[in-house]
């Protein structure tokens, strides 16, 4: 039995109650869940309990990039980015369509820039292990107007590829908790832990958290706790120790959508910003979307940071520069997103000047924090957090021999391929059939096969699509399955509102819900959709 069914979440709320657990993870982003699948690989008990849903904070707003971070070379982490080069061919094994190959062209004005960044690469390359199909390729003008005809080419009239992998963050994460759950674990989200309970010694027993749909109190206790909460990874750790210090410095990251149609790349395209920082255009879906500020944030951590006008003007900057006949502005942006980066503080530092590498300490009631760190690691990251959890439950089972398949990883050659596999089971056509695969992998026909009608005319959502994410990856909300699980909010934003009732329908008949609740969900994704685009209100 799945405990990612949200029809039966009380069931889940029960288990978590039954005995005692070996570990019980807080937080339910790409750690968290990582860690969950490392442990549970390992025959221990696990818990994880997350205050939002699956992915909704840091881990569900990146630039969706498995990549090894080639600017922290300049920084000198040879070994972050050692490790994360090469972990990029592993989750390729692990999970193709989680980790697709890109080209991710670096546009350059000269000859000599060309050459600077072709020795920088090298090395990387190097680091990363990587095979002689995939090495770099230098594209003259030529190439480039084949390859990238959008890009000004008198300006960038050479051009350096390298291979990087393109994911979804939100999917990646939802994979990880469900191999936890196929070897055990018991993951619920919409649960906040509230207090850390304690042995008369002070030594950390388990959490109690509070349901948020139900009210539920739940007391889960376990033998070790991990802090694997990103953003609020402090205010956790206060609950261990109220005087705990600071040490998060946080980043926001924002992130602009525009029709492809109006910024039509073919690759993932690396775009300098005016100050030197670099930004990533990339084409997904419908859309092109364009990202990513780094900017320190003082407030405290939220869900859904606010943009302001200053990101969008910073982001929509560099386009003119690169792609002069697509002329966008503001009123071409059809959809963004914010996220925070839990960066370890180092004083004196800029937020771009922060190493993305972890840090995993022991608290004085034994619970095991985690900070920083990145999304192409969170593989080594877990086995390190794992380890460190060693010290409080003494000697671990070994790790499997072979590093298992991540659920949907069972796909054999290209995507494109694979999606013709769809063709007859839904009405579909190819770009919708490529992005069933993309999102499902080895299940999508699993998927399609809950329901093969599509919510609404002139939308590629289908209500299967609905059904699986309810039954199989725990959305409880109607947000959680257009924001992170089929990613419709953020890559078909021009025909999100047309979706929003019938697929709370459908979300209402598998869980009881009344018109009103229905109607009520409904409500709720418009706010948060136009929080997102709030900045276009007039001052």
């Amino acid at each position: 039995m799945t405990h990612l069914d949200s029809t039966r979440r009380s069931i889940a709320l029960d288990s978590l109650e039954e005995g005692t657990f070996d570990l019980a993870v807080i937080g339910g982003g790409i750690t968290g869940a990582g860690v969950a699948r490392e442990a549970s690989l390992r025959g221990l008990r696990v818990a994880l309990l997350e205050g939002e849903d699956f992915a909704s904070g840091t881990s569900g707003r990146s630039s969706k990039l498995i990549h090894g971070g080639l600017r922290y070379l300049a920084m000198g982490d040879v070994a972050l980015v050692r490790e994360t080069a090469l972990e990029r061919k592993v989750l390729h094994r692990m999970a193709p369509h989680l980790a697709e190959r890109r080209w991710m062209l670096l546009p350059v004005r000269s000859r000599a820039g060309l050459l600077k960044f072709r020795t920088a690469l090298a090395t990387y390359e190097k680091l990363g292990a990587v095979e002689e199909e995939d090495l770099h390729r230098n594209w003259d003008v030529a190439e480039l107007e084949r390859e990238e005809p959008a890009l000004d080419r008198r300006r960038f009239p050479y051009g350096c590829a390298y291979r990087e992998y393109l994911t979804d963050d939100a999917r990646l994460v939802v994979a990880n908790l469900r191999a936890a759950d196929a070897a055990g674990a018991v993951c619920v989200n919409h649960l906040p832990v509230e207090e850390v309970m304690r042995e008369p010694s002070g030594k950390a027993r388990g959490v109690a958290a509070c349901c948020r749909l139900s009210q539920r109190r739940v007391e889960v206790r376990a033998r070790c706790i991990v802090n694997a909460a990103g953003p609020w990874v402090e205010g956790v750790r206060r609950l261990e120790d109220g005087d705990s210090p600071t040490f998060l410095h946080l980043s926001k990251g924002v992130h602009l959508s525009v029709p492809a149609a109006k910024l039509p790349v073919r690759n993932v395209v690396l775009l300098a910003a005016r100050d030197k920082r670099s930004l990533f255009a990339i084409p997904r879906g419908e859309v092109t979307y364009v990202g990513t500020t780094d900017t320190s944030y003082a407030g405290s951590a939220r869900t859904w940071p606010e943009i302001e006008q200053g990101d969008v003007d910073y982001l929509l900057d560099p386009l003119g520069r690169y792609f002069p006949q697509a002329r966008l502005g503001a009123a071409d942006v059809v959809g963004a997103w914010a996220g925070l980066r839990p960066l370890v503080a180092r004083p004196g530092r800029e937020p771009k000047d922060l190493s993305r590498k972890d840090e995993v300490t022991l608290g004085p009631a034994g619970i095991v924090t985690v900070a920083g760190g990145k999304l192409t690691g969170y593989r080594p990251m877990a086995i390190r957090i794992v380890e460190t959890a060693e010290e409080v439950l003494g000697s671990l089972p070994a790790r499997p021999d072979e590093e298992p398949l991540l659920p949907g990883g069972e796909l054999e050659g290209p995507l494109d391929a694979r999606s013709g596999t769809l063709v007859g089971l839904c009405d579909l056509d190819a770009a919708g059939r490529g992005r069933l695969v993309s999102l499902y992998g080895s299940d999508a026909a699993e998927v399609v096969g809950l329901g093969r009608e599509c919510l609404c005319t002139g939308a590629g959502l289908l209500d299967g699509e609905v059904r699986w994410a309810v039954r199989r990856e725990g959305a409880a909300r109607l947000a959680d399955v257009l924001y992170r699980r089929t990613r419709t909010a953020l890559y078909e934003p021009q025909g999100l509102d047309a979706l929003l009732a019938p697929a709370a329908r459908t979300m209402g008949e598998l869980l009881s819900w009344s018109p009103a609740e229905e109607q009520a969900e409904v409500r709720r994704v418009r706010e948060l959709f136009a929080a997102e685009m709030g900045w276009r209100r007039p001052s």
